[in-house]
């Protein structure tokens, strides 16, 4: 008898001792609470570690600047009439007689399609000869060709409209509803009725970015934004590009939550608790609501003012803590704002530590029990 139970209480010691040493190797989602606070600059590590209070918040509300520059805002509005070298126009002409200079008779016009104004200004029409387009509207060019057909066929009737072409246009791309090279019209000689020419946005019109690319500057509006500020709804130049696109921001949440993923941003600010509540929130059996960390390069202006010095160079590794077990911490948490390429990481309670590890060594142990159970003939 003695001889079985100091066999048993050897392969439960021998077990026991086997988990206590893998402890360490327990599998777990990421570094705990202590491992993270261990790598703090106080503790000779290289991330500011920084719990989040109302002052914090308030030195952490960033959003990156957005907007058009006042070159591009104070541009005057292009007048759409006039022709400019590099222009397309299109030509009717009409002839009061059955045999014209032009027509072939029956009431038909004589249609001169894409007659390009050259580097010069200019455009040739047969039996009028060589015509300065440039500078002039379509109705001046209309008299000027009038009055030189006039000498030769009676009553001429003269129908001008300037086309697409490589002069007054814009170039649209991206989200819209149909890509492609516009004119600047009368109608469409302004930012957002050039973007409803082109078909309106397909987007998500809350995270929507516009574009507005001219030489060697550009400048990036929200969509909300362009809609709400008539200031931002600048007037079109020659060879304007719009971009249309949707924000590219996102951040990556870890740890104890409903999902390990990168998230999009689907709003233009995003605060701690919308992000847990994005990929499903805490999860209940396994998190640690005191151990909610969020990781961020900062910049080092915010970083002198979160941490109230101002000797701090260059961008620095932060990790903010929130506590929503705090009487104020839901509140702060609905305040912080998590930004472009944040980590959120939720760590495992004490408690699942404990659990693991006590499963680690019951286990083995029982194992070991009926083993030498087994092997006593029991």
């Amino acid at each position: 008898m003695k001889t079985r139970t100091s066999s048993r209480t050897r392969w439960v010691a021998i077990c026991i001792s086997a988990s206590i040493l893998a402890g360490c190797g327990l599998p777990r989602s990421g570094p705990t609470k202590n491992e993270i606070f261990q790598g703090s600059v106080q503790e000779q590590g290289n991330a500011f570690i920084v719990t989040v209070d109302d002052a914090v918040n308030k030195a952490t509300s960033f959003t990156p600047p957005l907007g058009f520059s006042s070159a591009l805002i104070h541009a005057g509005v292009l007048g759409s009439d006039t022709v400019r070298p590099g222009d397309t126009l299109g030509l009717q002409i009409y002839e009061n007689v059955d045999d014209g200079l032009l027509t072939q008779g029956g009431g038909a016009p004589a249609v001169l399609d894409e007659i390009q104004v050259d580097g010069s200004g200019f455009i040739f029409v047969p039996y009028a000869g060589r015509i300065k387009a440039s500078g002039n509207t379509p109705e001046a060019i209309r008299r000027i060709i009038t009055e030189k057909l006039e000498a030769q066929t009676p009553d001429p009737q003269v129908i001008v409209q300037r086309l697409a072409g490589d002069g007054a246009t814009v170039s649209l791309i991206g989200g819209v509803g149909a890509q492609g090279v516009y004119p600047i019209e009368r109608p469409t000689r302004t930012l957002t009725a050039m973007l409803a020419q082109a078909g309106g946005i397909t987007l998500p019109p809350e995270i929507t970015q516009i574009t507005l690319i001219r030489g060697g500057h550009s400048g990036t509006v929200w969509l909300q934004d362009l809609y709400e500020n008539p200031r931002l709804d600048v007037a079109l130049r020659a060879g304007d590009r719009v971009l249309v696109e949707q924000d590219e921001r996102f951040f990556t949440a870890l740890g104890s939550t409903g999902a390990q993923v990168k998230v999009p941003f689907d709003t233009q600010k995003v605060s701690a608790v919308e992000a847990l509540a994005t990929v499903g929130g805490l999860s209940p059996a396994l998190a640690d609501p005191t151990g909610i960390f969020v990781f961020r390069d900062e910049p080092a202006n915010i970083a002198n003012k979160v941490l109230g010095r101002n000797d701090i160079q260059g961008e620095q590794r932060f990790v903010y803590v929130l506590d929503l077990t705090s009487p104020n911490g839901v509140f702060l948490a609905r305040e912080f704002d998590i930004r472009d390429q944040d980590t959120v990481y939720v760590t495992e309670a004490p408690y699942n530590q404990f659990t693991k590890v006590l499963g680690a060594i019951t286990g083995p142990a029982t194992t070991a029990a009926a083993l030498d159970d087994l092997a006593n003939g029991n």
